[in-house]
């Protein structure tokens, strides 16, 4: 590309060498690449690059203006943090993964185009597969078939509709679509809300993030629902139906949180309630609402890459995931305590933190834009945030009953990765001026106002408060939570009873006809058919063969090739027509 490399390149040309690094310098280039990634986005200038022409149309690889600039920085910033936090894990295949996985939502990302948006589409659907098959359990298989073919579901109404799109408008370019109410329009967007895990469409992700491997799992709560918060701005902004499904995705996705023992389940269910602030953000459509939605799916990745990453510790050092199972960890382990609260408190929106900014900027797009009642459904989705994911899980992981596991903090690198990611949402929190500036509109919000900080804190405070008045309530027990993908599980089994039921013993019966009555008839019909063949076609056949061959030993003795021969001939065919024609004259 002209005057610029692509940093997907970086990623995906770059994961090729992994397999032959080892030691150090395997270690050094995992570093290395996702910097120099990020300063590849960093100097780029905003304009065009890498424009192809393709069948006769025009595939734009490098669509840069300040809203994939924003993206393409976090992104690579969490490539970095992901790369340190997992630089001990000895599996290159993760890492191949992973960075293919990174190299195509950046792909993504700079997509100017539908055509390169589907292929680097694709490419992180498969590749986020990987990390979840990398659980290297059952369950971790089982949920990674499931997400694969969720997305290649997701894929699938999103290719029909960029070809319905261009049918109807003869033209690939990716941008804002007009809301024309078509079938194009609708397919691409539920292509895109598959990957947002829009309920009813979001069970795959709180199925599968919590089967991955324990660093897998901080790249899957970055690019794939993050691409898709992307993709939606650019395409769906001001699409006014998304302002009720982020809402009630954000509560809905929040009371399942509260529900969960699995404590990576529950922070994957806060992953798509986080989104639904977002989607909302982004129905409504304004300058305020399209950069808070921006700066929240930022500050999302930052904040939910340390819970998971410190739910990742958890695991990694006690081999548990369930909360009933855990306990008394704050002795062992207080850095990783320390860490984590950093993010529970920047999700739940604290004072001084990003996620405070954020949120603010959404629940004010949403006043400014009197929408009461949405902006209610959000302070109450903050309320159950703040409950389950900062009060719940540090709760009975640190400070409930002791239990029996022997801990200790994770690896140093670990550590490193989570204080990265802690110490920018502390200074997005503190100076949000610096950040404001790289988001798409010019920002007019001021965050440390009394009524917003004093109304934080009070909702922040009395959610504190209900947290020790359902105790009994919400105590973390061994159960399920049934949710929307209990209709395709189910689905599945009746499907194979059915196959393996009435298909098979229909399919005996079947048989059995085919074997008693079918077979005997076509039996006795090809076995006349043999005959009429062999006693009547083959005669006919032969005697016609036969015929021919006689005249041809008659006609090679007539030819023989003597101009006498053929001389006489022509004489006596002459006389012979003369005296034809005599007779006939006469």
């Amino acid at each position: 590309m002209t005057n610029w490399i692509h940093p997907s390149l970086l990623f995906i040309l770059g994961s090729f060498l992994i397999p032959f690094l080892h030691g150090r310098v395997k270690k050094a280039y995992l570093i290395l690449i996702p910097v120099l990634a990020f300063i590849s986005v960093v100097t780029v200038s905003q304009g065009t690059y890498g424009v192809f022409e393709f069948l006769g149309h025009e595939l734009i690889f490098g669509k840069v203006d300040k809203l994939s600039l924003i993206f393409s920085y976090i992104f690579t910033i969490m490539a970095f943090v992901g790369m340190v936090y997992s630089i001990h894990v000895t599996d290159t295949g993760q890492h191949m993964a992973a960075w293919f996985y990174i190299g195509s939502s950046l792909g993504v990302t700079f997509a100017g185009d539908y055509f390169s948006l589907f292929i680097f589409w694709e490419i992180m659907a498969f590749a986020s597969a990987y990390l979840v098959f990398a659980g290297r359990q059952k369950s971790s298989v089982d949920a990674g078939f499931r997400y694969i073919l969720i997305h290649i579901v997701g894929g699938l109404f999103l290719l029909a509709g960029i070809l319905l799109h261009y049918g109807d408008t003869g033209s690939f370019l990716f941008g804002l679509l007009e809301q024309d109410g078509s079938m194009a329009f609708y397919l691409i967007l539920l292509g895109f809300m598959l990957n947002a895990a829009v309920p009813p469409l979001h069970a795959w992700m709180p199925d599968a993030y919590p089967e991955a491997s324990v660093t897998g799992a901080i790249f899957l709560a970055t690019y794939t629902s993050k691409t898709a918060v992307y993709v939606l701005i650019r395409a769906f902004a001001g699409t006014e139906i998304l302002i009720w499904i982020g809402a009630i995705m954000a509560l809905y996705c929040v009371m399942y949180a509260t529900l969960q023992n699995d404590f990576r389940r529950l922070l994957s269910y806060h992953i798509a309630s986080q989104i639904g602030y977002m989607v909302a953000a982004i129905g409504l459509g304004t300058g305020l609402a399209i950069d808070g939605a921006t700066a929240h799916a930022i500050n999302n990745i930052l904040y939910k890459g340390i819970l998971f990453m410190g739910a990742g510790a958890v695991i990694h050092i006690t081999g548990k995931r369930r909360l009933t199972d855990l306990g008394g960890l704050y002795k062992a382990m207080p850095v990783t305590l320390i860490l984590y609260m950093i993010g529970g408190f920047a999700i739940s929106g604290f004072p001084l933190l990003n996620g405070f900014i954020s949120k603010g900027m959404i629940i004010s797009a949403a006043g400014h834009d009197h929408q009461a009642l949405i902006v209610l459904i959000l302070l109450l989705a903050a309320s159950g945030t703040f409950l389950s994911t900062t009060i719940k899980i540090p709760y009975y992981m640190f400070f409930g009953k002791a239990s029996k596991i022997e801990a200790k903090e994770p690896p140093l690198n670990m550590l490193i990765g989570m204080g990265i990611a802690a110490v920018l949402c502390l200074l997005i929190g503190i100076y949000p001026g610096l950040f404001y500036g790289l988001l798409p509109y010019p920002v007019h919000f001021e965050p440390f106002t009394a009524d917003h900080v004093t109304g934080s804190l009070g909702l922040l405070m009395a959610t504190v408060l209900g947290f020790f008045l359902l105790l009994k309530v919400i105590k973390p027990e061994h159960h399920i939570s049934l949710d929307v993908d209990w209709f395709y599980r189910m689905g599945t089994r009746i499907f194979l009873w059915f196959a393996r039921r009435p298909v098979c013993a229909y399919e005996g019966f079947i048989t059995e006809i085919s074997n008693t009555v079918i077979l005997p008839v076509i039996y006795f019909f090809a076995r006349v058919g043999l005959w009429i063949d062999r006693n009547i076609v083959d005669l006919a056949v032969n005697s016609t063969a036969n015929f021919v061959i006689n005249m041809s030993a008659f006609v090679r003795r007539v030819q023989t090739g003597l101009v006498q021969h053929y001389a006489v001939g022509m004489v006596i065919g002459i006389m012979l027509i003369i005296i034809i024609y005599s007779l006939i004259g006469g």
